[in-house]
């Protein structure tokens, strides 16, 4: 009779074992109370029992003690990762935990257009209400045009450093197989000439050929009388907005290459890597003036009677259109 009871009690207390034992796991793999999907950021430098209380804090999870018990025995040894994380509606713990600890994290772009100015690149980074900190406006030229990821939270100053970076290490790469053709004698003289082609054209087919006429000009000791070195001094690289002035056109500054010979003291906007590419290996061409087409290109002229004649063209298809 005693051994039958103590068959009983042990069966007993093994049963109850089995149920606590089964209803920690099921709570380990049991839905969670996330009533929709939602963004969870874990900040670097984050323990699983730090990322625990913002998970509870933000309902992802109902317990962060109770989720980190729960890790401890099921889930795996891998580190968790820092960032922002998308956790879907009635994720489990243990979802959860994958998703920390294998996910990518969620990163979102800022895109500098190629020949945009400094003042502007400025204005972009401070509108980015996901980025902190305050920034300032870069040196003009020091940025590469491109797509760049960053982080909830992550500073602006730290996406700034990366876009230097990037042009930084453009120039590098390129300036080593410049061709004997090129003008500039430095990378920073080519990222002042770059800088000049990126605003003058809009259309890559025309980039190396718009750095050979240049080119051709600085050797000749020409002035490259370039409208957008006008405009810089005045909005930055701002668009103008109006018709350039006469009184523009003459005025004297370290920019404007129709009152000066050789190029501006530094870049007016930040060019692209094609741009860079096309004025260390400028077009073979005995083109000195270029003038718009009427089509978004240019017409390209070795002479000035030819280049005149060009300009009567543009004229004309500006005044047909109503522009004159």
């Amino acid at each position: 009779m005693l051994r039958r009871l103590g068959c009983i009690v042990l069966a007993g207390a093994a049963a109850l074992v089995l149920l606590i034992g089964g209803n920690f796991y099921w709570g380990w793999t049991a839905s969670g109370p996330a009533p929709e999907e939602m963004a969870v950021v874990i900040p670097a430098g984050s323990s699983l029992a730090s990322a625990a209380r913002v998970l509870e804090e933000k309902g992802a999870i109902s317990s962060a003690g109770a989720f980190l018990n729960r890790a401890r025995v099921f889930g795996g040894s891998d580190p968790i990762k820092a960032g922002e994380f998308i956790i879907p509606a009635g994720a489990s713990n243990a979802q959860i935990l994958d998703i920390l600890q294998g996910s990518e994290v969620i990163r979102r772009m800022v895109t500098v257009p190629e020949g945009m100015p400094s003042i502007l690149v400025h204005e972009k980074l401070m509108a980015q209400d996901l980025l902190t900190g305050e920034v300032p406006v870069p040196e003009e030229g020091s940025i590469l045009p491109e797509s760049y990821s960053f982080e909830r939270g992550e500073k602006r100053i730290a996406v700034m450093l990366r876009m230097q970076k990037a042009m930084q290490d453009t120039i590098a790469e390129l300036w080593p197989n410049r061709s004997p053709e090129t003008v500039v004698k430095t990378p920073q003289e080519a990222v002042i000439l770059a800088a000049i082609v990126e605003k003058e054209t809009g259309k890559a087919s025309e980039r190396r050929m718009i750095a050979g006429v240049y080119s051709n000009r600085i050797r000749k000791g020409m002035m490259l009388q370039a409208d957008p070195t006008i405009i810089y001094p005045i909005t930055r690289g701002k668009p103008l907005g109006r018709r350039i002035r006469q009184s523009e056109i003459s005025a004297v500054n370290d920019y404007n290459t129709y009152a000066m010979t050789g190029l501006p003291k530094g870049p007016i906007t930040n060019p692209g890597r094609a741009s860079i590419e096309a004025v260390l290996n400028p077009a073979r061409t005995d083109a000195l003036y270029f003038v718009a087409d009427g089509t978004g290109g240019h017409v390209f002229a070795s002479t000035l009677a030819d280049h005149n004649r060009n300009v009567e063209k543009w004229f004309a298809i500006r005044r047909a259109r109503g522009e004159m």
